[in-house]
């Protein structure tokens, strides 16, 4: 059986959402709750760990899309074992999604991520102030 995907599981959050809400369910791979996530500012970046025990790396996705960081993971295991007079074949999937919103004044080109002992660190560095003063420019009216 599919894990049940609730409306909220897809809901983009932004980055202040994390302070107003509690909604950090712990991440058991076989109840399909979300990771626990841990949002830390400076003044460089934005830095997620999210807590996804067990994984590998190659199970984790990381993509911005139209200003928006998706981070999921899809991971499937088949065992099979053939003995005298009997089969048994076990089988387990389990998935997640979490996206949030980019402030404007991150750069999506430069975001890192790296994977150590089950926590996935995310960066998500802001722009310098020279980049976000060319962000604004004047619109002439004809």
């Amino acid at each position: 059986m599919l894990p049940m995907i609730t409306r909220r599981s897809y809901k983009p959050l932004t980055l202040s959402d994390f302070f107003n809400e509690d909604f950090f369910p712990t991440f058991n791979r076989n109840s399909g709750s979300l990771p626990a996530v841990n949002i830390r500012e400076d003044e460089k970046a934005f830095y997620l760990e999210l807590a996804v025990p067990g994984m590998n790396k190659k199970d984790l996705r990381i993509e911005v899309k139209d200003d928006v960081l998706t981070i999921s993971s899809e991971h499937k295991e088949e065992k099979q074992e053939d003995s005298e007079g009997y089969r048994r074949k076990e089988f387990s999937f389990s998935a997640f999604c979490r996206s949030f919103y980019l402030p404007e004044d991150v750069n999506g080109e430069k975001i890192g991520a790296t994977y150590k002992d089950g926590i996935l660190n995310v960066e998500i560095p802001k722009l310098e102030e020279e980049k976000k003063k060319e962000r604004i420019r004047e619109i002439n009216i004809s």
